[in-house]
């Protein structure tokens, strides 16, 4: 159990606050959000994943598993920190709008956060002890990763596999070559990761010391054309070309007849256990720097995997093979104790993945959007929950709450009317089930607080379109919506 006390907060990733840049940062918007939470009366801040996006914008297809994204850094801090002048910002054009429009948000950001890098060259800031010491402590990933992102804009190719065979292959006299070269580029890189941590820390020291607890997101996979599987190829499952053999998905169920294609390159588990799962154990003990807590999305991949040939169009073809999760998670225990994760334990869940997730003690997932499809024995109703898990009114994954009582079957629509004792269930109504669980954690979207429909939907398992893009009005901090979610979360001792 990761905590004794009966919690409850929020799920809003960072890209979402509002910002009259386009998109949400770990700027003032993020601090008057945990202010709010306060006035709220809720203690966890849950976000996704917060590398790097690929051009689906997806947090859980990152071009890295440790830098941070650059479209989160805080413009407005940066004029605090003498990196940009206030002139800078003055002129620049409001983003409106509840979507992210991640083409103008970057045209817009690219040259302010160069000016940024310029300024910081000019004041000698890299000899400084802070931005020492942050490359003393970070070098073992940071160092392949500012040469990855150079070379990715510089060099024309789909992917890391078509570069230059010493380059590939991380020769080192040809990396050295490339480091003298792009070392502009490798700088600039360097110094967005400084920036966005110096950004990260703050804001998480200020959550904790108001009592918020920060929810992180682990994804399972990482992406091909990223910094991990180029400087670790021996630990994935790719050919003599260096690309993919098998690539990681679910098969078909409730989010889609044909199952999830991610297209994800699978880890080679024995080549893991060699290396004493040294790869995995550092990712998540790094991740455990930046949250309090953090979720395994897809979790029962660290007992078996869904295995799909790289050839194949959709996810039906393929095939469960068996992972070294236990194992790894022994050793993970050894060196921590009490492990402060979460398991989403959603999906195809097996005996063997159940008791997977117990022998850890790690707390699993219920959906309230998934308990009124079936009878009463279905487990996500509040009736069956258990005090190990978080509940949810919905994830990034669902519709919001609205948008999904608009749209379920006649007989669920009913069967929720019958158990709540309404004839027009609200998203209200699921919020209390949520908070009166006996679930230790419930987690309430911020779309489902402010009652959007589906237009506030963040992602559509297996579409590509039109994810990730909501983003909230500076209205949403509304005092009239905290006291009601205060009310409801002090009626059940949360």
């Amino acid at each position: 159990m990761i905590t004794d006390a009966r919690l409850s907060g929020i799920l809003l990733h960072p890209s979402s606050l509002p910002s009259r840049y386009g998109i949400g940062s770990l700027g003032p918007e993020a601090y008057q959000f945990i202010d709010w939470l306060v006035s709220c009366g809720q203690k966890v801040w849950q976000l996704l994943p917060l590398g790097p996006t690929d051009w689906s914008h997806s947090p859980y297809q990152c071009y890295s598993a440790f830098a941070g994204n650059p479209d989160l850094i805080s413009l407005d801090l940066l004029v605090e920190d003498g990196l940009l002048a206030n002139g800078d910002l003055s002129t620049l054009k409001p983003v409106s709008g509840s979507k992210i429009n991640f083409k103008r948000v970057e045209a817009l950001r690219q040259p302010l956060l160069k000016k940024a890098f310029g300024r910081f060259t000019e004041l000698h800031i890299t000899d400084g002890h802070d931005y020492q010491f942050f490359w003393n402590i970070h070098s073992w990933w940071l160092e392949s990763w500012s040469l990855f992102y150079a070379c990715r804009a510089n060099i024309v190719a789909k992917d890391w596999s078509e570069w230059d065979e010493g380059l590939k292959h991380r020769e080192a006299a040809t990396l050295e070559k490339y480091y003298f070269e792009y070392k502009t580029d490798v700088d600039y890189q360097r110094f967005l990761q400084f920036i966005f941590f110096k950004q990260w820390f703050a804001l998480k020291n200020y959550a904790n010391a108001r009592e918020v607890k920060i929810f992180g997101d682990i994804p399972l996979y990482v992406s091909y054309d990223s910094a991990d599987v180029w400087a670790n190829q021996e630990l994935f499952l790719l050919d003599e070309k260096s690309r993919p053999t098998l690539v990681g998905g679910v098969p078909p169920d409730y989010f889609s007849a044909t199952g999830q294609l991610w297209g994800n390159p699978l880890f080679d588990w024995d080549k893991l256990e060699q290396r004493g799962y040294d790869w995995w154990l550092a990712r998540i003990h790094f991740n455990l720097t930046l949250f309090d807590w953090v979720r395994i999305d897809h979790f029962r991949g660290l007992e078996s995997f869904w295995a799909i040939p790289a050839n194949e169009t959709t996810a039906i073809g393929g095939s469960w093979m068996k992972a070294h999760g236990d194992a790894m998670l022994e050793r993970l225990k050894s060196q921590l104790g009490d492990l402060p994760v979460i398991a989403e334990d959603l999906g195809i869940i097996t005996e063997e993945v159940n008791q997977l997730r117990k022998k850890y003690n790690l707390p699993g997932m219920k959906v309230l959007q998934f308990a009124f499809a079936s009878d009463a024995t279905n487990e996500h109703l509040p009736h069956q929950h258990e005090r190990d898990f978080v509940v949810y009114t919905g994830t990034h994954d669902n519709d919001t709450t609205l948008g999904w009582l608009g749209s379920i079957a006649p007989d669920e629509k009913t069967y929720l009317s019958q158990y709540i004792g309404s004839d027009s269930p609200t998203h209200w109504d699921m919020m209390r089930l949520a908070m009166a669980s006996v679930a230790q954690i419930a987690i309430i979207p911020m779309q489902d607080v402010l009652g959007l429909g589906q237009n506030g939907r963040m992602n559509k398992p297996g579409t590509v379109k039109h994810n990730w893009i909501w983003k909230m009005s500076a209205s949403g901090f509304d005092k009239k919506l905290g006291a009601r979610l205060l009310e409801i979360t002090q009626r059940y001792g949360r």
